[in-house]
């Protein structure tokens, strides 16, 4: 496999605070030292990637995934779609991009969340895809319900999708939310509020997409995931956005 090279690290005065006392959990799980920044090594920066052979025809169909495509899933039908792009808005092509979610009801199929929403017996909640040539991708699911957690007396998630993202190595990898425009409970969330930059959380919204919507069938939603990449343009000697 091509060594690539040393990974980029991460900015992390791109990231909200670990520490917010209005996420409850965070008080207990945020790091009380100074983080500790260590080279990337042989394993992190080669491999193990994801293979083409390894995606089923319905791994980005949640709606008939979890049934083989016996019975579709209950809920409001939802393409979820964008690019992959570096900074300099470039396609970046066979990635792996994987999501999980509550159902309709915003229950999670996991034995601990015993909300009191029933589980939907045809969705398993998770999906996966490589983007093509053009970093493109997609997922047809059900639009997750919003749910309550126990975090002060009355919080609740906003509906979203969670999404994760292969780079080229093991060591690159992005996790992160997408939440749909015109939810209110987006200003009320402890967790979206820990994101002080009202535009950095506007970038995680995707907004609704009628024009690659199905009459009488899903509306769509585009959200596009940025990435700083490795593979960046030489800039005056320099890589550019360092």
């Amino acid at each position: 496999m091509t060594d690539l090279g040393p990974l980029i690290p991460r900015n992390r005065e791109a990231h909200p605070d670990a520490y917010d006392p209005a996420y409850k959990t965070s008080v207990a799980r945020s790091p009380y030292l100074p983080l500790l920044s260590m080279e990337s090594g042989l394993s992190e920066e080669t491999g193990p990637t994801f293979g083409h052979s390894k995606l089923g025809v319905l791994d980005n169909n949640l709606i008939l995934n979890w049934t083989k495509g016996a019975a579709p899933a209950v809920g409001e039908r939802i393409l979820m779609h964008g690019r992959v792009v570096d900074e300099n808005n470039r396609a970046v092509p066979n990635t792996l991009v994987e999501i999980w979610q509550a159902n309709a009801g915003g229950r999670y199929r996991h034995k601990k969340d015993t909300y009191l929403a029933p589980l939907d017996p045809n969705f398993g909640g998770c999906g996966r895809t490589l983007t093509d040539e053009n970093g493109y991708y997609q997922f047809l699911t059900i639009r997750p319900g919003a749910y309550p957690w126990p975090n002060r007396g009355n919080d609740w998630r906003p509906m979203h999708i969670h999404i994760s993202v292969y780079g080229h190595s093991f060591g690159q990898r992005l996790i992160t939310q997408m939440y749909f425009e015109g939810d209110p409970l987006i200003n009320h969330c402890p967790i979206a509020a820990t994101i002080k930059n009202r535009s950095q959380l506007d970038r995680l919204v995707a907004p609704l997409d009628l024009a690659s919507s199905r009459p009488l069938d899903f509306l769509a939603y585009k959200f596009d995931i940025v990435l700083r990449g490795r593979r960046q343009t030489m800039f005056e000697n320099k890589l550019e956005g360092m």
